[in-house]
């Protein structure tokens, strides 16, 4: 099995999705326990920009060339 990665957008991603779920996790506790310090809208849209970008440049499997 193959460690690499074939798409060049694919680690990006990995790690723009961990740091989005970071904020919007961070953004819901404050929501619950501080209302008033809470950005959930801005984190709502920043999820609805990851999304969009993991949809166009997302992982696209290649067909390998069996011997």
């Amino acid at each position: 099995m193959k460690t690499t990665l074939k798409n060049q957008f694919a680690y990006v991603n990995q790690i723009l999705i961990a740091v989005v779920s970071a904020s919007l996790g961070y953004n819901l506790y404050q929501e619950i326990v501080h209302p008033e310090n809470s950005r959930l809208t801005l984190s709502i849209i920043l999820v609805v920009l990851t999304y969009i970008m993991v949809e166009k440049y997302g992982y696209k499997p290649e067909k390998e060339i069996q011997k």
